[in-house]
């Protein structure tokens, strides 16, 4: 392996879990913020960065925890690098918890949830486009990634509008 394709495998990693990070914090906003009794705005930002820690270090564990089976030792260099590489599963809560600050500081909890709730939507369908670019996917291939990520997001919305009903 060249470590060009080792380049390619970590931007394709970060991408990835960005996706995932996104999509994790849709779930959380939906979970959180039903349609009719919001979380304030400043809860919701708390909720969603610190759903992102802790699934960060739910996978940071997992991965490490599965370097020491395999080679039966703790190496502080590789803890480090397997934080940088699962970052972007918290570093994507962040867009989301902003929105819901702003939008709490200017309007209502109910509107600052579904701002939070768009953006890590969007932030979905933006990551998977990287991905799949950064995977050197054909242009439909980049598209059916926007498109599946985007129906996530939609099944999200049924599910955030059947919880408040």
């Amino acid at each position: 392996m060249t470590s060009q394709t080792g380049s390619r495998w970590h931007e394709r990693l970060d991408a990835t879990g960005a996706v995932y990070g996104s999509l994790l914090a849709a779930s959380v906003v939906v979970g959180q913020a039903p349609l009719q009794e919001s979380v304030p705005s400043v809860e919701l930002a708390v909720i969603l960065l610190a759903t992102g820690a802790v699934f960060w270090l739910v996978h940071v564990y997992a991965r490490t925890l599965g370097h020491y089976v395999i080679d039966g030792r703790f190496h502080r260099h590789r803890l480090a690098h397997v934080m940088r590489e699962e970052s972007p599963i918290i570093l994507a809560a962040i867009p989301p918890a902003l929105a819901a600050l702003i939008v709490g500081a200017i309007g209502n909890a109910s509107a600052a949830a579904w701002w939070a709730f768009f953006v890590a939507i969007a932030g979905q369908v933006i990551w998977a486009i990287v991905a799949a670019r950064e995977a050197g996917q054909p242009p439909i291939g980049v598209f059916l990634a926007a498109a599946v990520n985007l129906g996530l997001g939609l099944v999200l919305v049924a599910l955030k509008v059947a919880i408040s009903h």
